[in-house]
């Protein structure tokens, strides 16, 4: 089970009733964050998830809406009584922008490891038990998209293991992964797991024009948050000119991906009642749905 959180929903700037963009994943008792813009903590505050379990923080630009509340969290967190190491992923200059921001959170009780990711090539890496891929998007400065992908663990298969003559006190320990080496002979998980059965995967791409590579990168997610900046197609220049998304933009590309569910996200401080294209947008894309702060979904593994 993997529970999301969309914490704010507001572009460029956060305004009564919405706070900026940011994405909050917990599974087995860890969290991700994905962007920190003015406010977040206050926002997740709200939501009362709590701060401690933040394993790792992914930025998928510097730009301030999406960046300039770190110190805060960073503050916070801190005062949770997390003591274990916080991992912060984001483009290359990560490390220069953030200790620039820890100017004023310089003493903090966990140690910070950063992960520059390039900006001309896919990446991946493992954090706690979530796959974290990103895509390079096409925004007026370096800006990525993310996957999260969270595994499901191999069933565990009696019958092979009785097959294999594996003495039961060792099953326990290789379905969890342990390699056992008993009497010259060696035991491996393989040897008691079954088949691989799916994961989850949440993907999140803002502050991008569509792209082909965004197509091949969010496919059949199980739910795709997605940038939409503007509800009109009318904007279509200005969504251009500032590389942003239209509505309809966001739910071709779900539908092209073929993924389970949009969520719309970022809307621009003009855009006051983004629900009102709902209708319109569910003609190309019918399980899309309208950000809201502090939207909750509880994913389940497929049985």
């Amino acid at each position: 089970m993997v529970d999301v959180c969309l914490l704010g929903t507001g572009g460029m700037m956060p305004l009564p009733g919405r706070y900026l963009t940011s994405l909050l994943i917990a599974s087995q008792g860890k969290m991700i964050l994905i962007d920190c813009g003015e406010g977040t903590q206050v926002t997740l505050k709200m939501c009362g998830w709590g701060f401690k379990a933040i394993e790792a923080i992914c930025f998928t630009h510097f730009h301030a809406d999406h960046i300039a509340g770190l110190p805060g969290m960073l503050l916070t967190i801190a005062n949770s009584g997390k003591t274990t190491p916080l991992t912060i992923i984001g483009p290359i200059g990560l490390e220069t922008v953030v200790n620039g921001l820890r100017v004023v959170a310089p003493h903090l009780p966990f140690e910070i490891i950063f992960i520059e990711v390039s900006n001309d090539k896919a990446n991946s890496f493992d954090i706690h038990g979530f796959k974290i891929d990103t895509l390079p998007l096409d925004h007026g400065m370096i800006c990525v998209g993310y996957n999260i992908n969270i595994g499901r663990q191999r069933k565990f298969d009696a019958l092979r293991a009785e097959n294999a003559n594996i003495p039961k006190i060792f099953w326990n320990k290789l379905q969890k992964g342990e390699e056992i080496f008993f009497e010259g002979k060696l035991y491996k998980p393989d040897m008691v797991l079954g088949e691989s059965r799916k994961g989850i995967k949440i993907s999140y791409c803002t502050d991008t024009r569509p792209t082909e590579n965004i197509i091949s990168f969010v496919e059949e997610a199980d739910l795709f948050i997605c940038e939409g900046m503007y509800g009109e197609d009318e904007y279509i220049v200005k969504a251009v000119e500032y590389k942003h998304m239209l509505f309809s933009e966001a739910a071709f590309l779900a539908k092209k991906a073929n993924v389970k569910e949009l969520w719309l996200t970022h809307f621009s401080p003009s855009l006051l009642f983004p629900e009102e294209y709902l209708e319109a947008i569910q003609e190309i894309f019918v399980n899309t749905k309208i950000g809201e702060d502090r939207l909750i979904k509880e994913l389940k593994f497929e049985i």
